[in-house]
């Protein structure tokens, strides 16, 4: 685990996730979001988000975290990576978690609710083009994060 892209609807906890990750393992954590929006919600056209996404990536150790839904351009990340982590928390999960942290634009919220169903078997289906040497790991639940982030730290 060098090289890790961490996915997930809004509120799953992807950037705490990072963090966590990051401290046991010594993995500088890029927080995608910080690049990818500019002020007033105005995000990077899709050529700068590219060359941005190889700008962050040039080094050979590294956790990006961050899921941009039709935004994004994933495949440049996903040809890097060593290891994909998906939390794949349930919307309610999600929901209230991010209904906590800030007021969020109705397109978010779409997002949110049809992240599973429509966003998941796209990357699903990106990971297996674009990643498919790269680990895969998806988790469920707070339970089986809490679990595994034990796991990475007695290893």
């Amino acid at each position: 685990m060098k090289k890790i892209v961490l996915l997930g609807r809004g509120g799953a906890g992807k950037s705490t996730t990072a963090r966590k990750i990051g401290e046991i393992a010594s993995l500088p954590v890029i927080e995608l979001d910080k690049y990818f929006w500019q002020p007033g919600l105005i995000p990077l056209s899709k050529e700068r988000w590219i060359l941005k996404q190889r700008e962050l990536a040039i080094n050979d150790r590294w956790i990006m975290d961050g899921d941009l839904g039709k935004y994004d351009v994933l495949n440049e990340r996903l040809k890097l990576a060593d290891t994909i982590i998906i939390l794949n928390f349930p919307f309610w999960t999600c929901f209230l978690r991010a209904s906590k942290r800030s007021k969020e634009r109705m397109d978010f919220w779409w997002w949110l609710f049809t992240w599973r169903f429509l966003e998941l078997p796209k990357i699903m289906k990106m990971i297996k083009d674009y990643s498919p040497t790269s680990a895969v790991i998806i988790i469920k639940s707070q339970k089986e994060l809490d679990n595994f982030l034990m796991k990475i730290k007695n290893n």
